[in-house]
């Protein structure tokens, strides 16, 4: 499936008091991965919201390896998991400058419809920019 990479630099802002990334700000990197993702097929969230279209998140699975730390510039590989339907599945790997795993995860987001709050299938134009 499509696979897309990113590099992110550390900030200041994204780690403890060791130096070390925050739990949560992974979650952050996944996200820009994944509109990156996104982006590079064509599609915007933004478009898909001007067309009444959310993606929100219904599953996150991070597997922590070993720390990203402060000024590190690690990578993002998102992949796509399987051909979407009402649902988008990809799977993350970050790694560090020297390729060292550091994480592993998972997310599936939903496709709602945002005047019904209720679950459709993929648009046809993102099946279309996926099979591009």
């Amino acid at each position: 499936m499509k696979i897309d990479e990113i590099q992110i630099r550390v900030r200041y802002g994204e780690t403890d008091q060791m130096g070390v990334v925050y739990h949560g700000n992974y979650a952050l990197y996944l996200e820009m991965g994944r509109i990156e993702w996104l982006r590079k097929l064509g599609v915007s969230y933004k478009n898909m919201e001007e067309n009444g279209v959310m993606l929100p998140v219904v599953s996150l699975c991070i597997n922590y390896k070993k720390s990203a730390v402060y000024d590190d510039v690690i990578n993002v590989k998102t992949q796509l998991k399987n051909m979407p339907t009402a649902r988008i599945e990809f799977e993350y790997e970050i790694t560090n400058e020297k390729g060292i795993l550091l994480t592993t995860a998972s997310t599936t987001l939903v496709f709602i419809d945002m005047k019904t709050n209720r679950p459709i299938k993929v648009p046809q134009y993102i099946l279309d920019a996926i099979n591009n």
